[in-house]
């Protein structure tokens, strides 16, 4: 007892057993706090499920049914994913205003909190695309002169050279690519929305979709000056064809005339 008691007296006791007490702590901490980590994640995952359950019953159950499965009004959300949620009702398009060749985008009328968990909703009906996270989309890393090249071979055709859009079908057409969030072009590239055809990964890799999206952001930026003068809308060559033979044949004939004039009326006098 009397070793005991001068080894708790020692200068260095203290010390021990803090240290053994930390070592308590942090062992103790490894081994409980993942699981109350993934509990909690587990959890707020559900509640967000829940949530966006009666969003949709609300905003979305009409058309696309009460279990995502379709409608003659409106298509199966089954394996859509959250991606195609955050798009269409991040810019608006959904929920549809009215029916029509094409739903427009209009004024979000959801939060980015509420738009998040109508998304959760849609994703526990069935696997799809995921929302982006920033590194995917955003200029770090990209390469512009790819993303044009890759743009002018599978989107020009209908968003024409610099994504200024373009007249389809049937009163269809392809929007303007002008002051859209990166996030949702690189959505609509992932699942395709209304007329657009879709580009996973294995057709456009995520790379890929970040050259776009720079390209576009290039292009299209507050700073960006055409380097031709007046852009015509960027709408390519034969724009710029026919604007040279109205205003320029248009020029020579005007001239044309007034020297024919003169010399008619020199002749006379």
């Amino acid at each position: 007892m009397k070793k005991l008691s001068a080894r708790r007296r020692h200068p260095l006791a203290a010390l021990v057993v803090l240290l053994l007490a930390l070592a308590c702590t942090g062992g103790l901490y490894a081994v409980f706090a993942p699981a109350d980590k993934a509990q909690a994640d587990e959890t707020a995952q559900s509640l967000a499920i829940e949530e966006g359950k009666k969003l949709y019953a609300v905003g979305c159950a009409s058309c696309h049914g009460t279990g995502g499965q379709g409608t003659t009004d409106g298509p199966s959300l089954v394996g859509v994913g959250a991606a195609a949620v955050d798009f269409q009702v991040g810019t608006g398009r959904m929920p549809a205003q009215q029916p029509g060749a094409q739903v427009p985008r209009k004024k979000v009328i959801y939060s980015q909190a509420e738009i998040d968990q109508l998304a959760a909703y849609v994703a526990s009906l069935g696997a799809g695309p995921a929302v982006p996270s920033e590194e995917k989309y955003g200029p770090e890393g990209a390469d512009i002169a790819k993303g044009g090249e890759l743009f002018r071979t599978n989107c020009a055709q209908c968003h024409n050279f610099t994504g200024k859009g373009g007249a389809l079908t049937h009163g269809k057409y392809a929007p303007t690519l002008e002051d859209v969030d990166p996030k949702h072009i690189y959505q609509a590239m992932q699942t395709g929305p209304q007329n657009m055809p879709s580009f996973p990964d294995t057709t456009l890799s995520e790379q890929n979709k970040k050259d776009i999206i720079a390209y576009l952001n290039a292009v299209n930026g507050e700073e960006t000056e055409s380097p031709g003068g007046l852009s015509l809308g960027g709408l390519g060559p034969v724009t710029e064809g026919l604007f040279g033979w109205i205003f320029g044949l248009g020029a020579c004939i005007a001239v044309a005339v007034w020297v024919a004039a003169r010399t008619a009326k020199a002749k006379k006098s």
